[in-house]
């Protein structure tokens, strides 16, 4: 007897994951919805502290940009429907957000690895975001206490860092965040 066959994942369109409820958190790659894990604690206090970080260095400088935090959708593409919402997004286009959503890659994004699923932030975003025209993409990883740095629009691909580091934000002039002092604050 032959194996069976593993049913085919439903492909999706923007109007049916407008339709998904509220309360349910997913990511839609290539048209296939995945369910997404609620935070820790330790990652949205990391999620605050680094948004407050960006945030205000924007606001200093008067920059033009703007820091969206998660959940906030992006439409990577929409055909394959590519929908991802970054645990933390700097977007300097503002013709990309239509007030419900960003339409497009955004400039930097960072995520916060989950326990549950890092091959997610690791691999598969990784994937979609340097293909889709992020210019930085950053990993934080608290547990491992490690900030992996992607700087697509320089050709740098996974730099590591420890939290003993201060790391640079490459599509910034002069940001440089401090790890040691955000994960003496978080106590990690």
């Amino acid at each position: 007897m032959p194996p069976a066959l593993e049913p085919q994942p439903k492909i999706i369109t923007l109007e049916q994951y407008e339709a998904l409820p509220d309360e349910k958190r997913a990511e839609v790659f290539d048209g296939v919805v995945y369910d997404m894990a609620s935070p820790s604690q330790i990652h949205q206090r990391m999620l605050l502290k680094l948004s407050a970080i960006l945030d205000s260095y924007i606001e200093r400088k008067k920059g033009s940009c703007i820091v969206i935090p998660s959940p906030f959708d992006v439409i990577l593409s929409e055909k394959p429907l590519t929908i991802v919402q970054p645990d933390i997004m700097i977007i300097c286009d503002k013709d990309r957000l239509d007030g419900n959503r960003c339409n497009g890659a955004p400039d930097f994004i960072i995520e916060i690895v989950s326990p549950g699923n890092p091959s997610d932030d690791y691999i598969r975003k990784a994937y979609y975001y340097k293909n889709y025209g992020v210019r930085e993409y950053w990993i934080v990883d608290p547990k491992r206490r490690i900030v992996t740095v992607n700087y697509f629009e320089g050709d740098l691909i996974n730099v590591a860092y420890s939290f003993d580091a201060t790391v640079r934000v490459n599509i910034c002039d002069d940001l440089y965040i401090s790890f040691p002092e955000i994960a003496e604050i978080l106590n990690i």
